[in-house]
């Protein structure tokens, strides 16, 4: 999958919150994988983070030596396969995406690790042993750590704070946004925004209606953009529709006797 930023701005820890960004000289993942599930489980709401592979650090400023130390290139499908099973061992699934870059003539691979929609996340302690006790991990400035007492409630917490409609959706595009419906909504509410929508890029619109979340570098349209603005919004969200059932003579009275109607389309 292709990275939504450049790679030589994550090496040089550009443009993104170095907090963000997690250097390994190496494949271990055993600490990769506590890594993951602490960026997944991103506390700090900063939008998840980047681990690239194949990079070593200067001890003293935290940088990317160059030229990189890369992953020769007979490691990575193999190192790709191995990631597959561990996903499978993170509490709920999570899937980090993958992307091999090549810089400075060698191959690095970078795992990009989005906020997950459904933390609190949990890892075994080392992935790669079976019957490995689990535990949730979180970012510590810029260390992974096992989260314990406060930071662990406060964990636990997240599953609540961030109701389903305001959730960032990947598989929400602009395209399934309809103009119409967003314009008959602003003008329905008496918004200014109404005047704006044939003028003004759509992007524009919907971030000043906060219908955006995430980092700057991958901006997720919220669940209620679809439910909201969508033509088809079962597209995203499965027997999305309403029944209305109707019995003219009282349920209690005539039980056989009704009809039923039913509303698909959008909310409004």
């Amino acid at each position: 999958m292709a990275l939504a930023i450049n790679i030589n701005d994550l090496l040089n820890k550009q443009k993104i919150e170095s907090n963000r960004i997690e250097f390994k000289n190496g494949w271990n993942p055993g600490s990769i994988y506590h890594s993951i599930c602490a960026f997944a489980n991103d506390l700090d709401d900063l939008g998840g983070g980047y681990i690239i592979v194949g990079v070593d650090t200067d001890d003293k400023t935290g940088m990317a030596i160059r030229p990189v130390e890369g992953v020769p290139m007979e490691k990575i499908d193999g190192i790709l396969q191995e990631m597959v099973g561990y996903n499978n061992k993170m509490a709920p699934y999570y899937l980090p995406r993958t992307s091999v870059e090549e810089i400075d003539g060698k191959q690095l691979i970078v795992i990009w690790c989005p906020a997950g929609s459904y933390r609190p996340y949990s890892v075994p302690v080392n992935v790669t042993a079976k019957g490995s006790k689990e535990y949730f991990y979180i970012r510590s400035g810029t260390s992974s750590i096992e989260a314990t007492g406060d930071a662990l409630d406060e964990l636990r917490e997240l599953a609540n704070r961030v109701p389903f409609d305001e959730r960032g959706n990947s598989g929400i595009q602009l395209e399934d946004i309809s103009l119409v419906l967003l314009r008959d909504y602003l003008v329905k509410v008496g918004s200014k925004l109404a005047d704006d929508v044939i003028a003004t890029p759509l992007p524009t619109i919907l971030d000043q209606m906060e219908l955006y979340t995430g980092p700057k570098e991958n901006r997720l349209l919220r669940n209620v953009a679809a439910m909201m603005f969508c033509e088809n919004p079962s597209k995203f969200f499965p027997y999305t529709q309403i029944d209305v059932v109707t019995f003219p003579n009282g349920k209690m009275n005539d039980p056989n006797n009704f009809t039923e109607v039913t509303f698909k389309g959008s909310v409004p």
